[in-house]
């Protein structure tokens, strides 16, 4: 039929020996290569299906390589039997392969061409991300929330920043206070003078001083002394007035005593 394209798996089919051990060399170099590989089942899309997927994966920077299962195995056995175990389980069907140096990237192309084309393919089988294995379609949605290499980077850097950014915020609203300081500081040297002025109210303490001035008057108490002396010469000088008065009778007696 012309213009028909067979699908690219059939040509694995009548591989010779050499070719075969082409494709585990080729395959061997991109596990090396990527540290994050997807498993896919590609059965029953077309040939335009793939293509398309191809192309889409070719945008986005990720290699897609269509192999039979069992070079696939061989290829990891000769790099690391031991490492790449748990893979061996899902290579059954078709299967396409998804290199990338974006461990989430296959995940999204993934999920965007199933809700393009309304369908469950390609499936998930398996996705071996920088030495771990998700296993099964149900770890797709997971596998598009995995964080990049750049955006683990960004969010260390972000929290080492943030305890210079706390201490670059607070010198800047230490450098803030100290400018507002300064500035309220002529203020208060222009109160000083009103401050000043209170002197003026203690000159007005000499006329309170001035009080020591009544106390002439001090005097007039001093005086009662006076009073008392000349008052006490009055006492005395009634003294003799009593004297006669009582000596005369007996004066009266003696005249008397002739006239016997």
């Amino acid at each position: 039929m012309a213009g028909y394209r067979l699908p690219v798996t059939t040509k694995y089919f009548n591989m010779t020996k050499v070719q075969k051990n082409e494709v585990i060399e080729v395959l061997k170099g991109k596990f090396s290569q990527y540290s994050n590989f997807y498993i896919t089942n590609t059965e029953s899309l077309t040939v335009a299906q793939v293509n398309n997927l191809r192309g889409v994966c070719f945008d986005k920077q990720v290699e897609m390589k269509v192999a039979k299962n069992t070079l696939i195995k061989k290829a990891l056995e000769s790099l690391d039997a031991e490492k790449y175990a748990g893979v061996y389980d899902s290579l059954h069907q078709v299967t396409a392969l998804m290199f990338s140096d974006n461990p989430k990237e296959p995940a999204l192309i993934l999920s965007s061409f199933r809700k393009a084309s309304k369908s469950e393919r390609p499936t998930l089988k398996a996705a071996f991300i920088n030495g771990d294995l998700f296993i099964g379609d149900d770890q797709l949605t997971a596998l598009t929330k995995i964080k990049t290499k750049n955006e683990l980077i960004g969010e260390v850097i972000g929290l080492l920043q943030s305890p210079a950014k706390r201490v670059l915020a607070a010198l800047l609203n230490k450098d803030a206070e100290k400018e507002a300081v300064a500035e309220e500081a002529p203020v208060a040297e222009a109160a000083a003078p009103v401050a000043e002025a209170a002197p003026a109210v203690e000159a007005a303490a000499p006329v309170a001083e001035a009080a020591p001035a009544v106390e002439p008057a001090a005097p007039v108490a001093e005086a009662a002394p006076a009073v008392e002396e000349a008052a006490a010469p009055a006492v005395d000088a009634v003294a003799p007035v009593a004297d006669p008065a009582i000596e005369a009778p007996a004066a009266d007696a003696e005249e008397a005593k002739p006239a016997e």
